[in-house]
């Protein structure tokens, strides 16, 4: 098959997919976009203006009403893009601790996911673009030429966690950790709208032993490069 216009990678919590996604995307020469920052910035910004996460009409509300934009990174601190939400930066706000206990709840509520599907979907159908997220190949581009279901344990998933939130001198344990990543995988797959599953089509990877140049390796090799 031809290089695919557009990659769509769905899985996990901390399966690796941003990793993934990245890397893809700078060989190809695309454009790299996480979807889930968007609900996690609904998140952040629902508890910086102290808005009930149960709230869902509240919430809902917000995700109508703010300007998420993700770009290019500006700042040379590891970060893999900006997110602003309404011009202010917010990248590393919401990989805090905070927002993993309370995203997967924001994500499951119809309404916010209206809100910002119909914008990741204008995205991709740009073209030369990867999307990761949990829902790209089963419903915001079900079209993607090229879908990837990539998983991994939770235990191995949680360790991964673990260390990227020690390294930026977040306090917090193992124990802490795999339990918000065993409850997000219940919410994110028992979720009416949109759960997180496999498209029918997609490759399905687990990634417990591969390194991320395995990975990436795999996938170019699903088409002529």
């Amino acid at each position: 098959m031809p290089q695919p216009r557009n990659i769509a990678i769905d899985g996990p919590a901390s399966a690796g997919k941003s990793t993934l996604g990245e890397r893809l995307a700078k060989i190809l020469g695309y454009v790299y976009f996480d979807t889930g920052v968007m609900y996690r910035a609904v998140t952040w910004e629902a508890l910086r203006r102290n808005i009930p996460i149960a709230d869902e009409e509240a919430v809902t509300a917000l995700a109508e009403t703010i300007v998420i934009d993700v770009i290019r990174p500006t700042v040379d601190d590891g970060r893999q893009y900006d997110v602003r939400v309404d011009g202010v930066d917010v990248t590393w706000e919401i990989r805090r601790t905070e927002v993993d206990a309370q995203v997967s709840p924001v994500s499951a509520y119809p309404g916010v996911r209206r809100a910002l599907t119909a914008q990741q979907r204008a995205i991709g159908l740009r073209g030369e673009v990867v999307m990761v997220g949990r829902d790209i190949g089963t419903v915001v581009l079900p079209e993607a030429e090229v879908k990837i279901y990539l998983d991994a344990s939770p235990e191995e998933r949680a360790r991964r966690r673990l260390t990227e939130m020690l390294d930026r001198g977040c306090e917090t344990d193992y124990e802490t950790v795999l339990a918000i990543i065993q409850n997000r995988d219940r919410i994110d797959s028992g979720r009416e709208v949109a759960p997180l599953r496999p498209a029918e089509d997609a490759v399905r990877i687990n990634n417990d032993a591969m390194t991320v140049e395995d990975e990436v390796k795999y996938i170019l090799g699903l088409w002529d490069c």
